[in-house]
């Protein structure tokens, strides 16, 4: 790692604006002693600005919640008869012949119950299976 001494102002020029900024001696060493090896490509004002509107990233389930899907198409539902009651079924995938398609009901009732601990658990137990007991393998079926 250098030292303090070793570090000198740059001029760099912003990505995003255009603008001429200068990466300070005191910012280098800072990027340095967290590691990172990159300087940076925007000035203060458009890191901040990039910052405000939320980086140009989607807000995921963890981030902010007021994110609104008015950008999405609606999703395309499919026409089915449940495989138990014979009533029509809408579901949001293309149904194979190959295996059963269950209204919303009767999915319900086909799925066992869960206890509130087994309700947040993805892990695997001791035998290698996941959620519901069954194989973790990558090619076996649920």
């Amino acid at each position: 790692m250098m030292s303090a001494d070793n570090y000198q102002d740059r001029t760099l020029t912003c990505r995003d604006c255009g603008q001429e900024f200068t990466f300070t001696a005191g910012e280098q060493e800072f990027y340095a002693s967290r590691g990172l090896t990159n300087e940076p490509g925007r000035c203060p004002e458009c890191r901040a600005a990039r910052k405000q509107s939320g980086g140009g990233r989607r807000n995921s389930s963890y981030g902010d919640s007021s994110y609104e899907y008015r950008d999405r198409a609606p999703r395309q539902m499919y026409t089915a008869t449940c495989a138990s009651c014979g009533n029509e079924a809408q579901v949001p995938f293309q149904p194979r012949d190959d295996r059963p398609v269950y209204c919303s009901d009767c999915f319900q009732s086909q799925r066992p119950a869960r206890g509130r601990e087994d309700s947040y658990s993805y892990s695997s137990d001791s035998r290698g299976r996941g959620r519901g007991g069954r194989r973790n393998d990558r090619d076996s079926r649920w």
